[in-house]
């Protein structure tokens, strides 16, 4: 298993006593694969994709990635293991306005040390991936809402992650182009043999998916295997 989140269980203070976000929730997500995970709005479905991203810490339970048990790390490993293992595409792209398609996802690359001829070599390859190579040179603001969704999802993929954690990605978009960037993340996982999680309302494309993960008042149903 790629991602592995077994027996979580995360609280929160709510006045006097204490609100339950996730129960005993256990999730394994095969290398290669994707589940989507889904839910009424505030089941806790954002939440278990902050825990898998080890930006909240559970306060029971243990989240593996790749191997490693995120347990004890301190802040600068989880960085590092942020940096190196997850890719998160969050549910706004968020691009810099100044920056070209290819230049966003450059910088993700030159953080992580890697020489600039590089970086631009992996950002054509990807950007080339989502269908936006002839886009490369292209600012947010000449992309649509679609692009510049391929260039989030391009971006997440650029530090080689063995996590791709995907929020939301068609919210903004309409059924056509939402249809098409959730099967764009279905074959990207399979060709960069990612363990992806798909947090999304839109059940009209989980066919493209290979298990799904439904969220109910924090506590997670036995996933179901798609065929």
């Amino acid at each position: 298993m790629s991602l592995n989140l077994h027996d979580i269980t995360l609280t929160y203070p709510d006045g006097d006593t204490r609100l339950t976000a996730l129960d005993h929730v256990t999730l394994n997500v095969p290398k290669g694969s994707l589940t989507a995970v889904v839910g009424p709005s505030g089941s806790g479905k954002s939440t278990l994709l902050a825990v898998a991203a080890t930006l909240i810490s559970p306060d029971a339970g243990t989240v593996t990635i790749d191997g490693t048990t995120t347990t004890g790390l301190n802040r600068r490993e989880l960085t590092t293991l942020r940096r190196n293992k997850i890719g998160i595409v969050f549910q706004q792209p968020n691009l810099l306005p100044s920056l070209t398609a290819a230049e966003q996802l450059q910088v993700m690359a030159q953080l992580d040390g890697r020489s600039p001829a590089k970086a631009r070599s992996r950002a054509m390859e990807l950007l080339d991936d989502v269908g936006l190579a002839a886009q490369a040179e292209r600012r947010p603001h000449q992309l649509s809402g679609g692009q510049r969704q391929r260039v989030n999802i391009a971006r997440a993929l650029m530090n080689d992650p063995t996590v791709l954690l995907v929020d939301e990605p068609t919210s903004a978009l309409d059924h056509q182009r939402g249809a098409a960037i959730i099967d764009l993340i279905a074959h990207l996982t399979h060709q960069q043999t990612t363990a992806t999680v798909l947090v999304t309302h839109d059940h009209t494309r989980l066919i493209a998916v290979d298990q799904i993960a439904e969220v109910h008042d924090g506590r997670l149903k036995v996933p179901t295997l798609m065929q």
